[in-house]
């Protein structure tokens, strides 16, 4: 699951411009040579361990590779493994073989240790990993994470040179256990995390690489530019095509339409005002993502933990006009806190959204109602809140809309709105400073339990920090690991419910992604849980 991260603008569309052309060959006709992309934002890390933002993620999916991976139509297949993995011990336990002959990029043997070692560096207190709940579920993890157990009890263990084991608490959905190991869990190479301590990561030279390529020049969050080289140490090098891709990043909009049109990058992601005029072009590739945005509130806030005010807010908003008036760009308004397309009833197929059906409808007159109840609650007529967002242009449009809508409809209300890059949100998001946070959640498994986690007590992301011991219990028999599919399911639905009474959070919209992709490149494709473009697949069409 990863935090799907925004954008920040920046100046000097000359110069940016210019460092790209330096970048291999540029032009209109440009259909060999070195691949020229664009990134939205600066990556933080190359810790897969320290990840929760998609420009990281973006980094690490060119570079690692795990024992399953995404092939270029983004179905999970063989990575490292030799073969499927043995599943045993009612489905807790899980074995893999390595491939033979697999290396790191400095010519050191990928091990099972190096598993090993991957996954006790995330459960460990002193990572301070803010996605530990990628291996939350492996034996034992609680404990560790705690600091009372050694990480050597953690679920993990090599049985072998080749061979490593993983045990979890419960019983997991296959379809989740797979999608992790795809998305998330990359091994480290043991010998060089030791020797960089918690600096491993923080630099292109502080890693070293068992993916397609190599990550160069890349000097920590503040760069802006560096490269991905083919690793010729790489298993599968023989199919990776492309030898260089250079990386700009790019926080305007303009900016990233003119280096494309004047052919200096090969893919960049546009926002909303780029397709809402530009429907017939045909390198425009837009898909809808695993992505669900919301309006979070603080419930440390004299206004925004009245429940009576949440409620009102809840009803304030019309969804589908503004993913279709104000965002135009693919996105749909969300019916409810899980996104259409992510889940499936194991016995129907029914997608889940759907059959909860419209929970998250405009109600203008109960809107109202609550915001005069809130009034009340508080004796107060005239009231200010501050909302928090990136500074992207399109989560600047929606803020726009969000403080509109909301002043308009309870009057007395005042909402100012601050925008901040990225990286700056992020860190406002885990020290709770905001009182209403335009946020999102990107999700790397088709489970409803992911999103419906998201307000669960003690999630590291639980932002509002609410408690509903009600759902808490739904989540939690319902991930317990002896309910079959069927029951699991019904049980998730009424947690689905369940977050809808609270109204804790307001779900708005499931996001849409788009980018501009030359006519002389083929291969790059983007899924809904696996969003961002593998340039291991991409090729110059001849």
């Amino acid at each position: 699951m990863k935090m799907n991260k925004k954008v920040v603008t920046l100046a000097g569309v000359a110069l940016t411009a210019m460092s790209l052309a330096a970048c291999g060959n540029s032009g209109k006709n440009k259909a060999s040579g070195d691949l020229n992309v664009t990134l939205k934002a600066n990556p933080v890390t190359l810790d897969p361990a320290k990840t929760i933002e998609t420009p990281s993620t973006s980094m690490q999916v060119q570079s690692f590779e795990g024992l399953l991976k995404y092939d270029k139509n983004n179905k999970v297949v063989l990575g490292e493994a030799a073969s499927q993995p043995t599943v045993t011990n009612d489905g807790k336990t899980w074995t893999f073989n390595l491939k033979k002959g697999l290396k790191w990029s400095n010519g050191d043997e990928v091990t099972a240790q190096d598993y090993v070692a991957s996954m006790r560096h995330w459960a460990d207190p002193k990572t301070k990993s803010q996605a530990a709940d990628k291996v939350s579920n492996l034996e034992n993890y609680d404990q560790v994470a705690k600091g009372s157990a050694p990480t050597s009890s953690l679920g993990v263990k090599a049985l072998g040179k080749y061979k490593v084991q993983f045990n979890f608490a419960k019983k997991q959905p296959t379809v989740n256990v797979r999608n992790n190991f795809a998305a998330n869990l990359k091994p480290v190479n043991h010998k060089v995390l030791a020797k960089e301590g918690s600096k491993y990561g923080s630099s292109s030279s502080k890693a070293v690489y068992n993916g397609p390529f190599k990550v160069t020049n890349w000097n920590g969050g503040s760069d802006d530019e560096w490269s991905y080289v083919k690793n010729e140490h790489y298993y599968g090098k023989k199919n990776v095509h492309m030898k260089k891709v250079n990386v700009q990043v790019t926080k305007d909009n303009n900016t990233a339409q003119n280096l494309f049109k004047s052919g200096k990058v090969q893919e960049t992601a546009v926002t909303a005002d780029y397709v809402k005029g530009n429907k017939g072009n045909k390198e425009l590739h837009t898909s809808l993502m695993a992505t669900q945005y919301y309006l979070y509130f603080n419930g440390q806030n004299e206004l925004t933990k009245n429940e009576n005010f949440r409620q009102a807010v809840n009803y304030a908003f019309n969804n589908n006009q503004l993913a279709k008036k104000v965002l135009q760009d693919g996105s749909v308004g969300a019916t409810g806190w899980v996104p259409e397309g992510d889940m499936k009833n194991p016995k129907t197929g029914e997608d889940f959204a759907k059959e909860a059906g419209h929970l998250q409808k405009q109600n203008k007159q109960k809107a109202q109602s609550y915001w005069k109840a809130a009034q009340k609650d508080l004796g107060k007529k005239q009231m200010t809140l501050n909302l928090l967002a990136d500074n992207t242009d399109d989560q600047k449009q929606v803020a726009e809309y969000l403080q509109s809508t909301l002043q308009k409809q309870f009057k007395g209300l005042k909402v100012e709105v601050t925008t901040l890059p990225h990286a700056q949100h992020v860190s406002r998001d885990f020290a709770g400073k905001f009182e209403l946070n335009l946020t999102d959640w990107n999700s790397s498994v088709p489970d409803a339990s992911d999103f419906l986690s998201l307000l669960k007590t003690g999630n590291k992301v639980n932002f509002t920090n609410n408690t509903d011991e009600k759902l808490d219990n739904l989540l939690n028999e319902a991930n317990d690991g002896t309910k079959s599919a069927s029951e699991r399911y019904k049980l998730l639905q009424q947690a689905n419910k369940q977050v809808h009474t609270n109204a804790d959070g307001v779900p708005m919209y499931t996001a849409a992604q788009a980018h501009l992709v030359s006519k002389h490149v083929t291969g790059l494709n983007y899924g809904p849980f696996n969003t961002v473009a593998q340039y291991q697949y991409a090729q110059w069409k001849k």
